[in-house]
């Protein structure tokens, strides 16, 4: 399948509408965001104007909606807002809201969606980062038998099965092959509610900006007077119905199975917490905020872990870029201490280099005579000559300078080192090289795990 670019919004837009559970008027605006940037709320009613990207690592409730919260500033019922950037392909995006809840419009995406178009949705250069599934990854809730899974998919495929329980809202699924069907299938499905539900939100003062447009509402009990009454208060209604089809007032369903199409929606936004577009079918049996946040955290930490321990592949067959003898035309360090054998690659902002750890170093004569493991602090050293290389390779006579440690971070063994690994280093600009001074990610493997990890300065000063 051809990569796709990411893509942003030409213009500003702006929605105003109530919050539903605040009551409050609020005002969104949608901004334009650079390519690698994602999704971000940003709160302009706060002062500094904190910004909260929307992960599942920040989810701190999910009763009514899908809660974020960092630092103290939160967002509420984030999701229909991150379903249309989702649904439209938008990766790049920034939300700028007065409030913590966007306003609820009619209970779908319906008006985000009309609103990212109108902004007029623009491709930008770099390609999409993908999580490409290629195992079935599952997790399911056993009080609730909630359930949800993905597997491999040449698309975004997401089927929602849905199982209320009642006699009024029995079995429903929902499904979308593709993305491109969910502005037509999907966005204009609105959130629903069961009349106890809805009956508990009232008497707790907790949805104070609802009225009959902006969620369907699903008898499954007989309706006292008392509770008729409260409920033409809440909506300045002097009359009240149950229609036949047993939803409230005179709301008439878009689609029979609107819920389980809602449900899908729900599913969309929480899984955009992911922090990445996903290519694979996902089938949610029973979704809900709960189960569907859990399962977009469970998958961010395997995309993050997957990151990590991503082994670079190369072929060592090849002639290397640097061989050791012009390693040491740039590097100061001699053997025993050089402790590179090749350089396979390099770059402006990268360097990926090698070493065959020998029964026959010297380390191993007391490190450990009966059980030889290569100490870590020459696996860091190994890795820092990597990064030497990198900056040495920005100046004309590289023979001229040494490099010295200003700084290490985040130091991690993962793996021992033994006699006859094979160690690959690869190390990455964490920011430009000003001054001499190098700041780089550096990750070594062997055996096609990762073995150690550091986030490592260093500076290059002219020999005196």
């Amino acid at each position: 399948m051809k990569p796709q670019n990411q893509k942003t919004i030409k213009n500003e837009k702006t929605l105003r509408g109530v919050g539903l559970h605040t009551g409050k008027e609020v005002v969104l605006t949608f901004k334009p965001a650079p390519e690698n940037h994602g999704y971000a709320f940003v709160r302009v009613d706060l002062e500094g104007s904190p910004v909260i990207v929307p992960k599942a690592e920040y989810v701190v409730d999910t009763q009514r909606g899908t809660n974020l919260e960092k630092n103290g500033v939160s967002i509420h019922t984030s999701e229909h807002v991150l379903a249309a950037a989702v649904g439209l392909g938008i990766t790049n995006l920034i939300i700028e809201i007065d409030a913590a809840e966007p306003p609820i419009m009619d209970g779908s995406s319906k008006y985000f969606v009309a609103a990212l178009e109108a902004a007029g949705i623009v491709e930008q250069e770099m390609p999409i980062e993908e999580y490409i599934v290629k195992e079935i990854i599952s997790y399911k809730e056993e009080a609730t038998g909630s359930e949800i899974m993905i597997m491999p998919s040449e698309e975004y495929q997401v089927t929602a099965m849905v199982d209320f329980g009642t006699q009024i809202l029995g079995t429903q699924n929902a499904n979308i092959n593709s993305l491109s069907e969910f502005k037509e299938e999907i966005s204009n499905a609105r959130t629903f509610s069961f009349l106890h539900e809805l009956e508990m939100l009232l008497d707790n003062n907790l949805i104070k900006g609802g009225d009959l447009n902006n969620a369907i509402v699903y008898v499954d009990k007989e309706i006292s007077e008392e509770t008729m009454t409260k409920l033409k208060t809440a909506f300045g209604k002097d009359k009240i119905e149950v229609n036949a089809n047993g939803i409230l007032d005179n709301l008439t369903l878009h689609w029979a199975n609107e819920a389980a199409r809602h449900k899908l929606l729900d599913v969309i936004g929480d899984l955009a917490l992911v922090g990445m577009r996903i290519r694979g079918k996902v089938i949610a049996n029973k979704p809900g905020h709960s189960i569907n946040t859990k399962f977009a955290k469970k998958l961010a930490n395997i995309i993050k872990q997957e990151k990590r321990n991503k082994v670079p592949q190369y072929d060592l067959s090849l002639p290397p870029l640097m061989d050791i003898y012009k390693i040491m035309e740039i590097l100061p360090h001699r053997p025993p201490f050089l402790l590179i054998d090749r350089i396979l690659e390099l770059s402006d902002t990268h360097v990926v280099g090698m070493k065959n750890v020998s029964m026959n170093e010297p380390f191993f004569v007391g490190h450990f005579p009966e059980a030889p493991v290569m100490p870590g602090v020459l696996q860091i050293e190994a890795m820092a000559q990597c990064g030497g290389v990198l900056v040495l390779s920005t100046v004309p006579d590289p023979e001229n300078y040494l490099t010295y440690f200003m700084k290490m971070d985040n130091v991690k063994f993962k793996q021992k080192v033994l006699p006859g690994d094979t160690l690959i280093f690869k190390a990455e600009l964490i920011s430009p090289i000003r001054r001499g001074i190098c700041h780089m990610q550096a990750y070594g493997y062997a055996n096609n795990k990762l073995v150690v990890e550091a986030a490592l300065m260093a500076q290059i000063a002219k020999k005196n």
